[in-house]
């Protein structure tokens, strides 16, 4: 990767720099209504129901996060908290980075243009990107594009806003499914997948596997 100097440096924000934690809240709404042996599988289809809820037409990022919340409750026979959405966007909305995200992420700035595409909308981004602790030279949003990634759409507003092309792109994600696949198809080449342990490998997509912004920076050639 060195022998590549990108135009951009675009990444995945939730997860990916921002430190995901959703398990606390979704503890706190369910309460005792599940047994310890059942939290697993309820949190993992509690993530599948969310990745679900964004593949169709755009709408605002607490009520996906309701309306995943609501179905998985469904499902294991339990009363969802009418209040989900609220307060699961509001614990999105008080994370930080990963402790291993703003020095690198700073380093980073330095030499690249750095771009994000997440999955939410404006007012989270405003709230959360600050908290990365470098300059971005733009944050696109769902609610911007008018979709959520998965869709194509969602890359395709990025590349048609930079007047782009995905080979201008390395593009960073912890997320298989919402990134590495469609920007893949998409013909985005330098894909890396910084894994936090999210989703499973899936080597046949041509990514470059790293496990921190340091050792990126390494790949890039920044000391």
């Amino acid at each position: 990767m060195t022998d590549f100097s990108p135009k951009y440096i675009s990444f995945d924000c939730y997860g990916t720099l921002i430190n995901w934690q959703i398990t606390p809240v979704t503890r706190e709404l369910v309460g005792d209504q599940l047994s310890e042996n059942d939290w697993p599988e309820f949190l993992r289809q509690f993530g599948k129901y969310r990745l679900d809820q964004v593949c169709g037409t755009y709408y605002p990022y607490r009520q996906v996060l309701e309306d995943a919340f609501t179905r998985v409750c469904k499902r294991w026979g339990i009363e969802a908290a009418p209040d989900a959405g609220q307060r699961l966007g509001d614990a999105v909305l008080s994370w930080g980075p990963h402790a291993d995200v703003p020095a690198p992420l700073a380093a980073m700035a330095q030499h690249f243009p750095l771009v994000i595409l997440s999955n939410a909308d404006d007012a989270f981004l405003d709230v959360s990107a600050p908290k990365l602790g470098a300059p971005f030279h733009a944050v696109y949003t769902a609610e911007q594009a008018g979709v959520y990634k998965p869709r194509y759409q969602a890359f395709e507003y990025m590349l048609d806003t930079l007047n782009a092309s995905p080979s201008d792109f390395v593009h960073v994600t912890s997320h298989t499914r919402y990134d590495i696949m469609p920007a893949h198809d998409l013909g985005f080449d330098n894909l890396v997948f910084l894994d936090r342990g999210f989703d499973p490998l899936v080597p046949a997509y041509g990514y470059t596997k790293v496990d921190s912004l340091d050792e990126l920076n390494k790949l890039l050639g920044i000391a």
